[in-house]
């Protein structure tokens, strides 16, 4: 039909673990590697990815998103797209929440954005500039980005403010899935969020143990 929205899934995937995320820092622009349990968190998503025929692959610039997308097997096709950035921390990069608060104890990332960095409004203009160009694109893309950033997407790929992502998790090297709904093609939906490999047969494990 002329006019009808382009039919996309995006598989959005958020990059292993790094020695700040596994301490909590906010890492923004600092470019880090990969630990190397990120890196097995990386190959860990393979099964999930793998069968799935990507029309197109987009990265962030930083090389833990860049290093996360090579170890899934989908780098050859690869661009750098450099709105897939994470949010800029400004004064607080490497900082933890906590620090934060003992200076303003009312601090929210999504509601206050950061000084000398992004604000929650810029953030919503640079997804929103990004969704844009994803819908001149059909088919499955794979999208290797961050935390913040990613759940700023999720929110504004609904049409809510980016202070809502607040309310999501979005865990090292999880997958999410944004599409379209079945019936009504100019709706968008989160079809998937934040789900990692193996994480609930390792809850349902540990939960057996504890029952035992």
């Amino acid at each position: 039909m002329s006019g009808a929205p382009a039919r996309q899934t995006i598989y959005f995937v958020r990059h292993g673990e790094t020695e700040w995320s596994l301490t909590e820092q906010h890492t923004g622009r600092t470019d880090l590697a990969l630990t190397t349990h990120g890196e097995a968190q990386a190959r860990a998503l393979v099964p999930a990815l793998h069968g799935i025929a990507f029309a197109h692959v987009l990265t962030s610039p930083l090389q833990r998103a860049r290093q996360t997308c090579a170890l899934t097997g989908l780098a050859s096709a690869v661009v750098i797209e450099p709105d897939l950035i994470e949010w800029d921390y400004g004064t607080y990069e490497g900082l933890r929440s906590a620090e934060i608060r003992d200076q303003r104890p009312s601090w929210s990332l999504f509601n206050d954005g950061c000084p000398g960095g992004e604000t929650p409004d810029q953030v919503a203009v640079r997804a929103d500039r990004l969704i844009a160009r994803l819908a001149h694109l059909s088919g499955n893309i794979a999208v290797f980005s961050h935390k913040q950033f990613g759940c700023s997407l999720a929110m504004r790929w609904i049409d809510l403010a980016v202070a809502e992502g607040q309310r999501l998790a979005l865990d090292t090297a999880s997958l999410s899935v944004l599409g379209n709904d079945a019936h009504h093609c100019e709706t968008r939906v989160i079809e998937l969020w934040n789900f990692v490999p193996g994480r609930f047969a390792a809850r349902h494990t540990e939960a057996s143990s504890t029952r035992a």
